[in-house]
């Protein structure tokens, strides 16, 4: 007889454990089956904190090159790629270290071996082995997009795995792909010493932020050297002397444009084709993401799934959050909420930083919400000029019956640690005023978000109309 659980996860990532780590809690029988080489999931081993170090170690690099800005005299600064990946390394292996630990010292049964579905209660295990649950999780995380552009496929490309590992600075690179994964390891690149090229399909990058984010952090790529081309029609792919050639239409002219590599960056997908999803009776959107409701549960309702399979939104804290509650809810925990697109949080960590707290002003249009808006540059604020920190604005925007924050968005140095000023805020339903009640020091980065808010405020007062 197959041994039973009340709870088997497939995937140990971020999703994967929480999910265990709360249903464990609440004692329920578990084990969690992953297969990977390496334990530790996507955000640890290829995701977020090894592009984060790297990006910030460019960051430093640009610094150090821009010396002569601030009156300092730095001599010649230069990317040493493999010392840049042997800090990488051993900070990635403290994580993973840290998450392997937890993942067998848990309360439940580590299983390592992939999984496939039977049936929505059973699991085979690679060599015919058989487990059985009440409930089960899908964690599996996700994997580089390969879209059916001309040539794509039959041409030698890097993705961010390759990218993330390289021991030396390229001397070119083509970058496919204008989102988050995109424009963050294009500008690592640049920084490191490598002529970047960045194509992107669609109107403008970063199409997840607001056009104003994208058109600032356009704007300082193409300060920094890196070429950005938008709205294009890509027509061929190939390899062309010794690198990658792409051709591309835009506006009714041909471009084509050549160098060393070419960096596969548009986007990913669920990671489910081994799972045999059918049998189980789970069926996935047409972009490969399994359908949930709102309590994480797919069309096979003793199944959930959470993080990066299901989506929408590819960020770990909300991977974590849908696990959890998943867990809860099939462990039958009263007064659950769903979780709430009106307090989402996201950061990309380009330079300058883009981030958002809430609603951004179009979905409140759409919406049809009646509501102020108002932004302050940063190339105004004192302690950001005196930074050099010019890119980019902070915005606040605020119902106009009673003034409660319902979304923020900042992009500028740091913007990612600046919108924890409003995310307890807005996720209290705090108006301008509240936070305008509290005192914000000078000279700091911070207190640009009062900017805005006194300019809501005093609308909100009838001083002035929108």
């Amino acid at each position: 007889m197959p041994k039973t659980y009340d709870l088997i996860v497939l995937g140990g990532g971020s999703a994967g454990f929480n999910a265990a780590r709360v249903a464990a809690s609440l004692g329920k029988k578990v084990a969690v089956v992953d297969g990977a080489k390496k334990l530790g999931g996507l955000c640890i081993l290829r995701g977020c904190m090894p592009s984060k170090t790297l990006i910030y170690a460019a960051e430093i690099l640009h610094l150090a090159r821009t010396g002569a800005d601030f009156g300092l005299k730095v001599g010649s600064a230069s990317a040493d790629m493999g010392a840049m990946q042997k800090r990488k390394r051993r900070i990635i292996a403290d994580f993973a270290l840290h998450r392997i630990r937890q993942l067998k010292a848990g309360n439940f049964d580590l299983v390592r071996s992939n999984g496939r579905f039977v049936d929505s209660h059973t699991i085979e295990l690679k060599g015919g082995k058989k487990i059985r649950a009440e409930n089960i999780l899908i964690g599996t995380g996700s994997k580089v997009s390969v879209p059916p552009l001309p040539g794509l496929a039959s041409t030698p490309f890097w993705t961010s795995d390759d990218v993330l590992e390289l021991e030396k600075t390229p001397r070119s690179v083509i970058v496919l792909g204008g989102g988050i994964v995109a424009t963050e390891l294009a500008q690592f690149l640049a920084r490191a010493g490598t002529r970047v090229c960045l194509i992107q399909r669609g109107d403008r990058i970063l199409r997840g932020s607001s056009p104003e984010a994208s058109a600032v952090v356009t704007k300082a790529f193409r300060d920094e050297g890196i070429e950005v081309h938008t709205g294009t029609d890509i027509t061929d792919i190939r390899t062309s002397r010794g690198g990658a050639q792409v051709t591309f239409k835009r506006k009714g002219k041909t471009h084509v444009k050549r160098a060393d590599h070419l960096f596969n960056a548009l986007g990913r997908e669920p990671d489910t084709s081994r799972l045999n999803l059918e049998a189980a009776g789970i069926k996935t959107a047409k972009n490969g993401r399994i359908l949930i409701n709102k309590w994480q549960q797919t069309t096979s309702p003793n199944v959930y799934a959470a993080g990066d399979c299901s989506g929408p939104h590819e960020i770990v804290h909300v991977a974590i959050q849908q696990a959890e509650l998943a867990a809860r809810h099939m462990s039958g925990v009263r007064n659950l909420k769903p979780l709430d697109d009106s307090t989402l949080l996201s950061v990309v960590f380009t330079d300058p930083q883009v981030a958002s707290m809430g609603w951004h002003d179009e979905d409140l249009r759409k919406k049809g919400a009646k509501f102020h808006s108002a932004s302050y540059p940063f190339n105004d604020h004192g302690r950001s000029i005196l930074m050099n920190a010019n890119y980019g604005y902070a915005r606040v925007s605020a119902s106009r019956g009673n003034g409660r924050i319902l979304g923020a968005e900042i992009v500028g140095k740091d913007a990612g640690e600046l919108i924890h000023s409003l995310t307890t805020p807005i996720t209290m339903g705090a108006t301008v005023q509240d936070l305008l009640d509290a005192p914000w020091y000078h000279p700091t980065l911070s207190e640009i978000v009062t900017y805005p808010m006194e300019e809501i405020a005093e609308k909100l007062k009838g001083k002035s109309s929108n």
